[in-house]
């Protein structure tokens, strides 16, 4: 059993699950803001704001909660894939290679096939989650009857967006690392007494980080903006009008087209600064808990191998 694996990916899963908590009602502010596709004339949301301030007035406050626990479930297991795949990949590629340290490229392509396993093992979770944050506030079902409603297909809308949104952690870290040897470069130039050229301060790992995580989340925010409109939820209609009404999927090229439509280019852009504000957040508050947890629980896990090993020995003896 791969431990270590297992260490990173907990750690890694217990820090999304309460930066997901902590931001949940500034997700569901964005999604339901980037859910909303009319004309600037029409537009139920002008603003981010609006969305609290609809939940606010008509006294449905808690209902920015509504999906937390789908939302907490998909993110803990993403998570926990994500990061088991990635650090399972990692150990195989140094083992098969021979190399002590693993190349720019080969590392987008180990994080790459980490995210497409993440994104294909957790999609319905992720259709499900959305589509209750998009419903009208305080009609939110319950996460069995929202993935029931349709065709077991359309539990996975999306998925082929999701899967192009692997780029964005690749794009993130080429640019990180492009910026981190700029820095260091710099270091190196003006050496200060006290510190190592070759090592990032915990401050300047965080702008960089910062930086790069907002660059790649421009380059791919139309994508981003189209996943959340194909996954949300239909206009509030009562039960016999949905009968009456057949579904019409949703498409990547007529979802497009609508945004074009309705909102010319800036509409592909629509709630961008939400995006990055609770993207930046995120990304920060889950490296920090993983970093802080990290070690509190490799001691746990050891510590449950070895009376796991005891008891076993026992048991053999009796």
């Amino acid at each position: 059993m791969d431990l270590e694996s297992i260490s990173e990916a907990t750690s890694g899963a217990i820090g999304s699950l309460l930066s997901t908590t902590i931001l949940y009602p500034l997700d569901t502010c964005k999604t339901r803001y980037q859910a909303d596709v009319r004309a600037n004339d029409q537009a139920k949301y002008r603003n981010l704001s609006d969305v609290f301030w609809e939940a606010i007035s008509t006294r449905q406050v808690l209902s920015l909660y509504q999906g937390l626990e789908t939302k907490n479930l998909q993110s803990f297991i993403s998570q926990f894939v994500y990061f088991y795949g990635y650090s399972y990949f990692k150990r195989i590629y140094l083992e098969t290679s021979g190399s002590k340290s693993i190349g720019t490229t080969a590392n987008l392509i180990l994080a790459a096939a980490a995210g497409a396993c993440t994104a294909i093992a957790t999609q319905p979770l992720d259709t499900a989650s959305s589509r209750m944050q998009t419903t009208a506030f305080g009609k939110s079902k319950g996460l069995w009857k929202t993935l029931t409603e349709g065709t077991w297909s359309d539990a996975f809308d999306g998925l082929g967006i999701s899967l192009l949104l692997t780029a964005n952690p690749a794009i993130q870290y080429t640019v990180f690392d492009q910026l981190k040897q700029r820095v260091l470069k710099r270091k190196q130039d003006k050496p200060t007494k006290g510190s190592s050229p070759e090592a990032l301060s915990a401050f300047s790992a965080f702008v960089l980080g910062a930086v790069s995580k907002t660059v790649a989340t421009v380059l791919t925010y139309p994508a981003i903006r189209c996943k959340v409109m194909i996954q949300a939820a239909g206009p509030d209609d009562d039960d016999k009008t949905k009968e009456a009404r057949p579904k019409i999927r949703k498409t990547i090229p007529g979802t497009l087209n609508s945004i074009w439509k309705r909102e010319g280019i800036p509409g592909f852009f629509k709630g961008l600064h939400a995006q990055i504000l609770k993207t930046v957040l995120s990304s920060a508050l889950l490296l920090m808990i993983k970093e802080k947890i990290s070690t509190t629980t490799w001691v746990l896990i050891l510590a449950i191998r070895r009376y796991l090993f005891l008891t076993r020995g026992r048991v053999k003896n009796a």
